[in-house]
């Protein structure tokens, strides 16, 4: 079972399981794990309205992970900060699970519909495919390909802040190096690239740094470029290779889904999407993945809080009882 809804379009889609080459699918952020749900992509309205999406539908929680403290997420932090200042690099993203117990059941249904309303310019989905079960709802887009005009765009996403803050050197400098690594990719890929000016990009209670990219590639080259560019500096750092091994060594939980990509392929195009503020769905808790960009400017304690800022996107729309 999988429901979604693409960004600034409130219509609720699904997969109708029948042999296409329309499919929906999610890949780890390690790209060993893929889950597919084949089939047309159809208008589900009707079908979500009579699906039975409850708790009884989700696994008990068997994966025995004890939550990352504050104190042990900021020694960590401070190594990681070390690893930063001694290799120069411009940005390693590290990322902690938030395991959330306090309930008896979880309404899935109101749940994501409150998601979906909280994030109407974000890809939201909920899926179940009977091991896993996922809700997620992030609007950086890894990828969109025409079919048509073969045009391919892409973003550069980075730097957070809650809406009403003030960018600081910080932030600027951090989403510098993920923009200057997307432009260099497409220029392996295209001659003629269009990139924008820098701007807002407003996400529920915060905000990041912006910047969107344009151009024409061949459709041969897509999946090498899709490949080239994940994952991106906003989830994993520079240089890509080095930081991937980093985050092996420092982070306390495999990432599973969270920071891997969701690929929607239509008979008009295909989209990726960046799976960031989500969780895994279980009988008797929730585990919501949420991380941040550490530079040597980094400040243990204010990452903290940029990372509980980041667990309200799923936690506050949670409807438990």
């Amino acid at each position: 079972m999988i429901y979604f809804k693409l960004p600034f379009d409130e219509t609720l889609y699904s997969t109708d399981q029948q042999p296409d080459k329309e499919s929906v699918s999610f890949q780890s952020f390690d790209l060993l794990r893929q889950i597919t749900f084949d089939g047309h992509i159809i208008n589900a309205s009707e079908q979500f309205e009579n699906d039975t999406i409850t708790n009884e539908n989700l696994l008990k929680d068997e994966s025995h992970f004890n939550e990352e403290t504050k104190d042990e997420y900021i020694k960590t932090l401070h190594q990681v900060i070390e690893v930063i200042k001694d290799h120069d690099l411009p940005k390693l993203v590290y990322s902690r699970r938030k395991i959330f117990t306090d309930f008896n059941e979880i309404d899935c249904k109101e749940s994501f519909k409150k998601l979906c309303t909280s994030y109407p310019n974000a890809f939201r989905y909920i899926f179940n495919d009977g091991q896993n079960a996922w809700m997620g709802a992030f609007s950086e887009t890894l990828g969109k390909f025409n079919k048509t005009t073969h045009q391919f765009e892409t973003m550069s996403l980075a730097g957070t802040l809650p809406v009403s803050e003030e960018w600081t050197e910080k932030e600027i400098e951090e989403q510098k190096p993920v923009t200057s690594y997307i432009k260099d990719i497409l220029e392996n890929y295209s001659e003629n690239i269009e990139v924008s000016e820098t701007y807002d990009h407003i996400s529920g209670n915060i905000k990041h740094l912006r910047t969107d990219f344009k151009a024409r590639i061949q459709p041969e080259d897509l999946d090498s470029l899709i490949h080239d560019l994940h994952p991106t500096p906003a989830v994993c750092g520079i240089p890509k290779d080095f930081c991937k091994q980093k985050i092996q060594k420092f982070e306390k939980f495999p990432r599973e889904f969270y920071a891997g990509f969701i690929k929607v392929e239509t008979d008009a195009s295909v989209m990726y999407f960046v799976n960031l503020r989500c969780a895994r769905l279980y009988k008797d808790s929730v585990h919501i993945f949420v991380g941040g960009g550490i530079t040597a400017q980094s400040d243990a304690e204010k990452e903290w809080r940029e990372t509980e800022l980041k667990s309200e996107a799923v936690l506050k729309n949670l409807v438990i009882s």
